[in-house]
C-alpha cells in the first residue's frame, strides 16, 4: 500500500477512535453513526450509516484511499465490494493479542508506527499491573429478551479471562442464549450486566438475582470488556482497581 493514506473512512467504532490517538484522526472523512469517541472531534465527521449497514455508494463519494473494517462488526458483502476499489484493512479481533497486533498493523498503515509502539506499550503495561486474585465463576450479559451472553471465541471472553473472571458459557461459542431461570445451573458466583449493547440498568438487578440468590449480580462498563484499541489503556487501569475491589 502506497503511498500513506490521506483519506480514511472507519467502520469500526473503536477503531475510529485508534486513529485519532495515532494522530491521524485528521485525515477521516468518514465514520459509522455509532463512532461516539472522541466526541468532540467525531462530531466534524459525516456519517456513512452504521456497522452492518454502511451506505458504500456514499463511501465511495467521498474517495477513501483507506477504509477500517472488522471481520466480526462489519458485513462480508459491503467489505468486498469496497475491496474492489479501495484498499480495506479487515481487523480479526478475538484477543487481546490481536487487538495489539491490529494496532500495530493500523498503525504501520498510516505512518503512524512510533504512535502505535507507545499506545500498546502503554497497554501492555496496564495489563501486567492487574491485581492476582482469585478465580471467580463469571456470567457476562449482553442482551435481554432474549437474553444472551459470551461465548470462549469473544474479546470479551479473553478480557474476561485475563482478570481472574471465569466465563461459565466459556466452553460455547459466539453469543449464544440463555435463559435466566437456568443460570444457577452454572453455578455463577458473579453476573455481570453490561451497559452495551444492551443498556442494563439498576432495574434489571433484580430480574437476575431471584434466579441465582448465591451470586453477586453488577453492572458494569461494557466498553471496559468490549472496547479495543487505545481504549484498552483507560479500560485495563480501571478494570484493575475495580477487580481488586470485588476480589
Amino acid at each position: 500500500m502506497d503511498p500513506t493514506p490521506q483519506r480514511i473512512v472507519s467502520l469500526v467504532p473503536s477503531l475510529t477512535e485508534l486513529l485519532f490517538d495515532l494522530g491521524a484522526g485528521d485525515r477521516l472523512v468518514g465514520r459509522t453513526r455509532f463512532c461516539v469517541h472522541p466526541k468532540e472531534k467525531v462530531e466534524q465527521v459525516p456519517i456513512i450509516g452504521g456497522t452492518k449497514n454502511p451506505r458504500v455508494d456514499d463511501i465511495l463519494e467521498l474517495e477513501p484511499d483507506y477504509v477500517v473494517a472488522n471481520r466480526e462488526e462489519n458485513r462480508r458483502e459491503d467489505v468486498e465490494r469496497l475491496q474492489e476499489a479501495v484498499h480495506v484493512r479487515v481487523t480479526r479481533i478475538a484477543t487481546i493479542e490481536e487487538a495489539l497486533l491490529a494496532i500495530h498493523e493500523v498503525g504501520g498503515d498510516l505512518g503512524c508506527g512510533e504512535s502505535a509502539r507507545e499506545l500498546t506499550g502503554g497497554i501492555s503495561e496496564a495489563l501486567e499491573e492487574r491485581p492476582d486474585e482469585p478465580d471467580l465463576r463469571t456470567a457476562y450479559c449482553i442482551w435481554k429478551d432474549p437474553w444472551m451472553t459470551v461465548g470462549g471465541d469473544t474479546y470479551i471472553h479473553d478480557v474476561l479471562t485475563h482478570w481472574g473472571l471465569r466465563n461459565v458459557f466459556g466452553s460455547q461459542t459466539r453469543y449464544p442464549r440463555f435463559e435466566p431461570e437456568k443460570l444457577a445451573r452454572r453455578h455463577p458466583e458473579l453476573v455481570l450486566l453490561s451497559s452495551e449493547p444492551y443498556p442494563f440498568k439498576e432495574k434489571h438487578l433484580q430480574a437476575v438475582e431471584q434466579h441465582v440468590p448465591d451470586a453477586r449480580v453488577l453492572l458494569v462498563e461494557g466498553e471496559w470488556f468490549s472496547w479495543y484499541g487505545s481504549r484498552m489503556k483507560h479500560a485495563f487501569r480501571r478494570l484493575n482497581v475495580w477487580r481488586k475491589a470485588i476480589a
